[in-house]
């Protein structure tokens, strides 16, 4: 009998590292720092209870800052502009998502042509998209970035034109959102983290919130 209670013993659910996490995030009020719907729903994916607080202020970097450190730069300034907002036991996660191309910044397209300019420099080879993200309390603060690389095929006129006249991903920095139909087609190759391209990068943020906490 007393195997047999063993054996019991051994199946009964206990904590494991994720639900330990998450009970612990409860006693801090998560608040993402961002106003985007993928990173919506991907924190909620990671099965977070959190609030949502949005930046107004206009974000800024010095001109030579590293191309590869805009990102942080930026997380970090918006959890600085959102603090005067925040009291109490806070856990702040805000996040800025860059793509470069030979090291030079692609920014969100300013209408429809400068869109399709974009995607057809993008079309046929690689390019870097690097997420920052900033993790702040009352009395603790990382940052860190993660990269991930990705290439596309050749795109035609006619499929370019077709993405933007439906999708019109005048919203996304590198004028795509790799979720999307051209994503499904267009994508050739990926390395590193596919969330991150999508806007956060959640198995590394999990395990910063880990140590973090």
């Amino acid at each position: 009998m007393y195997d047999i209670w063993n054996i019991i013993n051994s199946f009964i659910l206990l904590p494991t590292p994720k639900m330990m996490i998450i009970e612990k995030l409860r006693k801090y009020d998560v608040i993402l720092g961002s106003q985007s719907p993928r990173r919506k729903e991907l924190l909620k994916d990671m099965g977070l209870n959190f609030k949502i607080k949005i930046c107004d202020e206009k974000e800024s970097y010095p001109e030579d800052l590293k191309a590869e450190d805009i990102a942080k730069f930026i997380a970090k300034q918006k959890a600085d502009f959102l603090l005067k907002e925040l009291s109490g036991n806070y856990l702040l996660i805000t996040v800025d998502t860059i793509v470069l191309k030979n090291n030079k910044l692609l920014n969100k397209p300013k209408n429809k042509h400068d869109a399709i300019r974009i995607i057809k420099d993008l079309s046929g080879i690689a390019h870097n998209v690097i997420s920052g993200v900033c993790i702040k309390s009352i009395k603790k603060e990382v940052i860190f970035s993660c990269i991930t690389k990705v290439q596309f095929n050749n795109l035609s006129e006619s499929e370019i034109n077709y993405y933007i006249n439906k999708y019109k991903p005048y919203d996304k920095s590198g004028s795509y959102g790799i979720q999307e139909w051209i994503g499904t087609i267009g994508v050739k190759q990926i390395h590193g983290s596919f969330n991150n391209v999508v806007g956060l990068p959640t198995a590394e943020l999990y395990q910063k919130l880990k140590l973090f906490i």
